[in-house]
């Protein structure tokens, strides 16, 4: 959003004078003082001029009204250090001006601006009480300077509307620069305080789909290529002493490097937000956990699966995290704990999902052995989805992974692929 549009009224003019040098509030206004006693001299001067002869000012009473009208556009030097001692001076040479010459109305530019700038500094409740008190007493003080001078009643009429109407309307227009200008200041912090939250919201976007794609990346990436490793190093030790079987497990290499491509496009098609054009088949969820075990057979671990509870519909999102936890659970104990023996449990819970995933200790030596990211991401993918994962060593020198995610009393979600929850009848299935 721009909000070089909503800039408060005067901000060039500020901005003109600052390159010019004129800066702080008294320079400023005594070079509007400056300027209103000019132009004021300069239409004082013309308006005599062309007074008829009835009305003809004397040299005397010209200069003296010259002079008034420069002593109170001088006034405005105080109009924002002393606005009441502006005021004050301001009212009395204009008063003075009504006792010079009290059958003529003159008045300069000052009246008109302090009375705006009182409007402009002042709340408007009491801005307009003190110019209404500014106007009654000028018309006060002129009225008595009239009758004293011996004018007439259309004098005393003149001068007291003059001075009324002058003071208030002026405040007026003051009041509603200010308020304008409130108005503006107050639309450039919001849209600055939208942009600020737009920008949050966007690094929060950015921060919570990297930390999708890393997750992603990593269950996908860790389960097979952990996999493929194992079968490598099989491959090695085979291709000398069986070549058939190293030629298999050569061909296992690479269908399983396409197994993998094909999950990762899966990964960018899901953070990506649209179909997958290549026909790749979604995220898999709890229904693909007996394909994970066979797989982890076919690299040669001992896993069992166990489904328990009547099966219940899962949100796509619990599904698939409660599948990544139980694959990367295997994947760390293919790596940490090479031969032993694993224990996939899925149990159905009422209000509640749990996947609980154990395995003994190490039958055979760990290479490399050292942590990863793994457990991180577990309960980041728990916590994702309002559930809880805990881990920990057990008993024997195994590991278990127990992680529990709710399910809604009323969720009708299908799980993801747009496969149904199948119906169980209660009873433990082993795979």
């Amino acid at each position: 959003m721009a909000t070089t549009h909503l800039t408060a009224p005067g901000a060039r003019w500020d901005a003109f004078l600052d390159r010019c040098g004129v800066r702080g509030p008294v320079a400023r206004d005594a070079l509007l003082a400056v300027t209103c006693t000019v132009v004021a001299v300069l239409l004082s001067l013309a308006s005599v001029g062309l007074l008829p002869d009835e009305l003809a000012v004397s040299p005397a009473r010209r200069l003296a009204l010259l002079l008034l009208i420069a002593a109170q556009s001088a006034a405005l030097v105080l109009r924002r250090v002393r606005l009441a001692a502006c005021v004050a001076l301001v009212v009395a040479t204009q008063v003075a001006l009504v006792a010079v010459a009290p059958d003529l109305s003159v008045r300069s530019f000052a009246p008109f601006v302090a009375a705006a700038t009182v409007g402009t500094l002042l709340p408007a409740a009491r801005a307009l009480r003190l110019a209404a008190g500014a106007g009654v007493a000028e018309a006060a003080l002129a009225t008595v300077a009239v009758l004293v001078r011996g004018g007439t009643a259309l004098d005393v009429a003149t001068h007291v509307s003059t001075s009324l109407a002058v003071w208030l309307a002026s405040a007026l227009v003051g009041v509603y620069v200010a308020t304008r200008r409130a108005h503006l200041v107050l639309l450039r912090e919001r849209a600055e305080q939208a942009e600020r939250d737009r920008d949050t919201r966007v690094h929060a976007a950015v921060a919570v789909e990297r930390a999708r794609l890393a997750r992603e990346l990593h269950d996908v990436a860790a389960h097979h290529l952990s996999g493929m490793v194992v079968q490598a190093a099989a491959v090695e030790r085979l291709v000398d002493r069986d070549p058939d079987a190293a030629r298999e497990g050569a061909r296992w290499l690479r269908d399983q490097g396409r197994a993998t491509l094909d999950n990762l496009r899966q990964v960018v098609g899901l953070l990506r937000g649209d179909d997958a054009p290549d026909g790749t088949a979604p995220l898999p969820g709890l229904a693909a956990l007996p394909d994970l075990v066979a797989q982890a057979r076919d690299l040669g671990d001992d896993v069992e699966l166990v489904v328990a509870g009547d099966v219940a519909p899962l949100a796509p999102l619990g599904d698939v995290s409660l599948y990544r936890i139980a694959q990367q659970a295997v994947t760390n104990a293919r790596q940490h704990a090479p031969g032993a023996r694993v224990r996939v449990r899925v149990e159905h819970a009422p209000g509640a999902v749990v996947v609980d995933v154990t395995n003994g200790p190490a039958s055979r030596g760990v290479r490399g052995e050292h942590g990863g990211a793994g457990l991180a991401v577990m309960r980041e993918r728990a916590a994702l989805v309002g559930g809880t994962l805990d881990a920990g060593p057990t008993p024997d020198g195994g590991w278990r992974v127990h992680a529990r995610v709710p399910v809604e009393a009323d969720a009708h979600e299908d799980l993801p692929g747009g496969r149904p929850a199948a119906p169980h009848d209660g009873t433990e299935v082993t795979a």
